[in-house]
């Protein structure tokens, strides 16, 4: 048994590029930067960034391509391939690149009227913004009788 999963949240480095095999199927690509923060040794915050070579094929691909641009945070989830092949010289050449199966934006989503919902909106009301809770009370009295701590 083996498996090949990679899921990454990052940001978009370049719009997506998409184009058309001869065939006629969707292939766009992208690239996604993730970051990563420790502290080092001398307690001193250390970053680095790593870089995602993306491709989406498809319908997949169509939608990538039409929703997002540069700069968008999104979570790809997909599996890792490695292509080669012979450049002009006749030097082999490799790349490795993040298939995606699934591209989700974690950007805020636009209504139909092109303005941004607010926290009023019924839509994302919260607890705090919606009102009280209405719980009925537990038997025999104060509502929260029955929580273990």
């Amino acid at each position: 048994m083996s498996l090949n999963k990679c899921m990454i949240i990052g940001n978009l480095g370049r719009d997506p590029e998409m184009r058309y095999t001869p065939s006629g199927q969707a292939v766009t690509q992208f690239t996604v930067a993730t970051n990563r923060r420790w502290k080092g040794q001398n307690d001193e915050w250390q970053e680095e960034t790593e870089w995602f070579r993306v491709v989406a094929w498809g319908p997949l691909g169509e939608r990538t391509a039409e929703r997002l641009r540069k700069g968008n945070k999104v979570y790809i989830e997909g599996r890792i391939q490695t292509r080669q092949w012979e450049d002009q010289s006749g030097q082999k050449r490799y790349t490795t690149e993040l298939i995606a199966n699934q591209v989700t934006s974690l950007e805020r989503r636009e209504r139909e009227d092109g303005d941004f919902p607010t926290p009023s909106d019924d839509r994302f009301a919260t607890p705090s913004t919606a009102g009280p809770a209405q719980r009925p009370a537990a038997p025999g009295g104060d509502e929260y009788d029955d929580l273990p701590f």
